[in-house]
C-alpha cells in the first residue's frame, strides 16, 4: 500500500460549490467575464494539495449527469433538475467557465476523466475500486458515503461545510453521523430517500427508522425478505408502508448505487511535480485573470 493517497475529486460537486460560494464580482477577467468557479475550484485544489499531499490526483466529470439506465428504472430520478429545452438547469454563467477549467488542468497536467453513459459518482466509484489505495474521495454528495471502505482504505472527504472545514469520514464516521456502516449507506438512502436527487424514499421512513431497518435487517433485500415472514415482528404500521413501497424499493438501491466498473481506459494519476505546460498555463492565467 503506498503511503501517501490518491486525490479522486468530484468536478462538478467542487466547481458548483466554488460558482455559488464566490460572488461573480469578485472573479472577472479584463472583459467582465465571471471566473468565480474557475477560480475557486483551483484554490480548493491548491488546498487540498497542501493539506492531504497527495501523489496521485484525478478529477471526475460528469459526461452525463442524469444517465438513461438510472431514469428508465427510476423516472423521477434527478426529473426535478431537468431544463425546459432538455439537459441540466445550470446557471449561465457557469457553463462556460467548466472547459475554461478544463484547459487550465490540462496545461497543469492534472487528468480529469468522464465516461459516456456515467456520472462524475461512477468514475470516483470506479477508481477507488480499482486503484491502489489508501484513496481520498472529495465531494459534497452524500450518496459516496458508500464509498467508504476502512479495508481498502478508502475515506471520503466530505466537503459540505467547504474544504476549510471538510469532515475525514471512516466507516466509524459513517455510523456515526447516520447509524449504518457505509457499506449499508445506499439501502439506507433507497429508504429514506433524497428529495435532491428526485428519490422518494418510503412514506413515513426517515433516518432514524431507515437505520433501525438496515441495522436489524442487515440490508435492504434482508428488510424486503423479512416483508414475506409473518413473523419477522415489524409493526403493522410499518409493514404496511414498506409492501406499499416494494416497487419503488426493488429499483431504488440500484439507482442509488455508484457504479464500480465503467471502462475507463488507462490513466496517468501521478501529480506534476510542475505544470506539463508552463507556458499555456501562463498564458490562461493571464486570459482569465487567475
Amino acid at each position: 500500500m503506498a503511503d501517501r493517497p490518491l486525490l479522486l475529486v468530484d468536478a462538478p460537486s467542487l466547481y458548483f460549490r466554488a460558482y455559488f460560494g464566490i460572488p461573480e464580482s469578485a472573479a472577472r477577467t479584463a472583459d467582465g467575464q465571471p471566473v468565480n468557479a474557475v477560480r475557486g475550484f483551483l484554490d480548493m485544489i491548491a488546498s487540498l494539495v497542501r493539506t492531504r499531499r497527495p501523489d496521485r490526483l484525478v478529477c471526475a466529470l460528469d459526461h452525463d449527469w442524469r444517465p438513461q439506465w438510472r431514469v428508465d428504472l427510476l423516472p423521477s430520478y434527478k426529473a426535478h433538475r431537468v431544463a425546459p429545452e432538455g439537459g441540466e438547469v445550470v446557471p449561465d454563467t457557469l457553463s462556460p467557465q467548466v472547459p475554461m477549467l478544463l484547459e487550465v488542468l490540462a496545461a497543469v497536467g492534472i487528468t480529469a476523466v468522464g465516461a459516456t453513459g456515467y456520472e462524475a459518482d461512477d468514475v470516483l466509484g470506479t477508481l477507488a475500486t480499482t486503484q491502489p489505495a489508501p484513496v481520498e474521495v472529495v465531494s459534497g454528495d452524500r450518496d459516496l458515503f458508500q464509498l467508504v471502505d476502512d479495508a481498502r482504505g478508502v475515506r471520503l472527504l466530505y466537503v459540505g461545510r467547504g474544504v476549510a472545514k471538510l469532515d475525514d469520514c471512516d466507516d466509524a464516521a459513517v455510523r456515526a453521523r447516520y447509524g449504518v456502516p457505509a457499506s449499508g449507506y445506499a439501502d439506507f438512502a433507497a429508504l429514506r430517500g433524497d428529495p435532491s436527487d428526485g428519490l422518494p424514499g418510503v412514506a413515513g421512513v426517515g433516518d432514524k427508522t431507515a437505520a433501525r431497518l438496515i441495522d436489524r435487517y442487515g440490508s435492504l433485500a434482508g428488510v424486503l425478505a423479512a416483508l414475506d415472514d409473518p413473523g419477522s415482528g415489524f409493526a403493522p404500521g410499518l409493514r404496511g408502508k414498506l409492501v406499499a413501497a416494494r416497487d419503488y424499493l426493488a429499483v431504488a438501491p440500484r439507482v442509488v448505487r455508484v457504479a464500480r466498473d465503467v471502462p475507463l481506459p488507462e490513466l496517468p494519476t501521478a501529480l506534476p511535480d510542475a505544470p506539463a505546460d508552463p507556458q499555456r498555463l501562463l498564458e490562461l492565467a493571464e486570459r482569465w485573470n487567475l
